[in-house]
C-alpha cells in the first residue's frame, strides 16, 4: 500500500511541475504608438515620380546631387516629405504632383470656356471624365464659338501658348455678316493697329469654293477677343467661328462635344513647337 501512495505521490508531483513550467511565460512586449502620417504630406521622390519626369530611385539620385529645391531651398536629405502645396524646382523648372495630361475637345456651341464653377455650362463639363488632374483650358472660344481648344497641367505647353514671343499658330474659319474686302483683306494681311496696338497674323485667305463672307485665319494670339476686335475694326461682325487646328493638331476623329487624350507622338511635336 505504501507504494502505490508513492506512485500517487509520484504523479502527483510531475503534474505540479507541469502547470509549473506552463505559467512561465515570457513577459508581453508593450507595443509602441504607432505615429500617424499626415494626409497633406508626400515624399519627395514620390513627388517627382508623380510628375512623370523620372522614377522615384532616379528622383533620389537627383535629390542626393542637390537637383531639387522645395519653397527655394536645396534639399538633399532622403525622405524629405513635402505638402502638395509646397513649390518644387527640378534643375530649376517648377514640378507638379500630377502626371503631365494633354486632352483635346471639339468644342460644340453653348459652352463657355472659364473653370468657374458659377456659369451654367462650361468646357470643363465637357471634360469632367477625362482625368482626375487638375487641367485647364489654353486660350479662350467665346460660347458660340466650336472647334478645338487644348487642356493641360503642364506650365511649360501653357507658356508655349501665352508667353512665348513664336506662340503656337491656330487656324480659323470664320463666316461673317458680309463679303470681306479685297483691300481689307490685304490690310489684314500685312498687319494694322488698333488704338496704337500692333495687330499681326500669319495668314488669311478666302475659303476656295465659298462665299468672300468665309474666312480663313491662322493667329498665334491666345485670345478669342482679338479675332473679333480685327474685324469690327473694319465694321464686320463674325457670325460663326470654329477652330480648326492647334499646330499640328487637327480634329479628325473627334465628333463634336467629344474628347481624345494627345499620343505620345503629337505630345513629342507639340513641345517642339
Amino acid at each position: 500500500m505504501q507504494g502505490n501512495r508513492g506512485r500517487k505521490d509520484t504523479f502527483k508531483g510531475k503534474k505540479e511541475g507541469k502547470r509549473r513550467f506552463s505559467n512561465n511565460k515570457p513577459p508581453a512586449k508593450k507595443s509602441s504608438p504607432r505615429v500617424k502620417s499626415n494626409p497633406d504630406e508626400i515624399r519627395l521622390n514620390k513627388y517627382i515620380a508623380n510628375s512623370g519626369i523620372c522614377s522615384r530611385r532616379e528622383a533620389d539620385m537627383h535629390i542626393s546631387i542637390g537637383s531639387v529645391t522645395v519653397n527655394g531651398k536645396v534639399v538633399t536629405e532622403m525622405g524629405y516629405k513635402v505638402k502638395l502645396n509646397d513649390e518644387v524646382r527640378f534643375d530649376g523648372s517648377r514640378v507638379s504632383p500630377e502626371k503631365k495630361v494633354y486632352v483635346l475637345l471639339n468644342k460644340p456651341k453653348g459652352f463657355a470656356t472659364t473653370t468657374s464653377e458659377n456659369k451654367e455650362k462650361t468646357v470643363m463639363d465637357l471634360v469632367s471624365n477625362a482625368t482626375s488632374a487638375n487641367i485647364k483650358p489654353i486660350g479662350r472660344l467665346g460660347r458660340n464659338s466650336t472647334g478645338l481648344l487644348l487642356f493641360t497641367n503642364d506650365d511649360e505647353v501653357v507658356k508655349k501658348f501665352t508667353h512665348s514671343k513664336k506662340g503656337v499658330a491656330r487656324l480659323f474659319h470664320i463666316e461673317l455678316d458680309k463679303n470681306l474686302k479685297h483691300d481689307d483683306l490685304k490690310t489684314i494681311q500685312q498687319g494694322f493697329k488698333i488704338e496704337g496696338k500692333e495687330i499681326a497674323v500669319e495668314e488669311i485667305s478666302y475659303i476656295d469654293g465659298a462665299s468672300k463672307k468665309e474666312i480663313g485665319l491662322k493667329i498665334k494670339n491666345t485670345g478669342n477677343t482679338i479675332i473679333r476686335n480685327i474685324f469690327e475694326h473694319f465694321r464686320y461682325n463674325i457670325i460663326k467661328l470654329d477652330c480648326v487646328t492647334i499646330g499640328h493638331l487637327t480634329k479628325k476623329d473627334i465628333p463634336r462635344g467629344h474628347w481624345k487624350h494627345l499620343t505620345e507622338q503629337e505630345i513629342n511635336t507639340l513641345k517642339m513647337l
